[in-house]
């Protein structure tokens, strides 16, 4: 993995990051916020970007490349839409993480360590959580929603068990 700086007062990255559907709710201090806790990290094909069981507080948004998340060895979703999140449940819950995430092809994210949610002050603290878990509760309510549906499908067919 390459990894930057954090990267507080980077300019050209908010104006690119400020063109993902996710963001859009977030005035642009509330990005400049996003940013201090935030950095770039490049991976390469195959290589693990957090694996499952493993506890920390860094969220990830796709910026290009493809992820798959996997849970016990097994593909469970692949994302490649730019903006698309993954990693907020461990960051949400700060318990163990319920899947891996592996990089399929060169794949570059945001990584943010939320962490620093929690160092804020005042309204900043305020405004700035509630966007964020703003994002977050629409990422999972989209996600209940198509795991809702794939169940509802699969309940339509007959399955057989060896």
């Amino acid at each position: 993995m390459q990894e930057t700086d954090f990267l507080k007062g980077n300019q050209r990255v908010l104006n690119d990051i400020k063109k993902f559907e996710i963001f859009e709710p977030f005035q642009d201090d509330e990005l400049h916020h996003l940013m201090s806790m935030s950095k770039i990290r490049k991976y390469g094909a195959g290589e693990i970007i957090f694996e499952q069981g493993s506890s920390d507080t860094w969220l990830y948004f796709l910026v290009y490349g493809k992820v798959r998340l996997m849970k016990d060895n097994r593909p469970v979703a692949q994302l490649q839409r730019r903006g698309d999140v993954f990693g907020e449940m461990g960051a949400i819950e700060c318990a163990p993480r319920s899947a891996a995430a592996v990089a399929f092809g060169e794949t570059v994210c945001l990584a943010t360590d939320i962490y620093y949610i929690e160092q804020l002050t005042g309204t900043d603290k305020l405004a700035f959580g509630y966007v964020i878990y703003r994002v977050f509760s629409g990422v999972l309510a989209d996600r209940l929603r198509r795991t809702t549906d794939e169940l509802l499908e699969l309940r339509g067919r007959s399955i057989k068990i060896w």
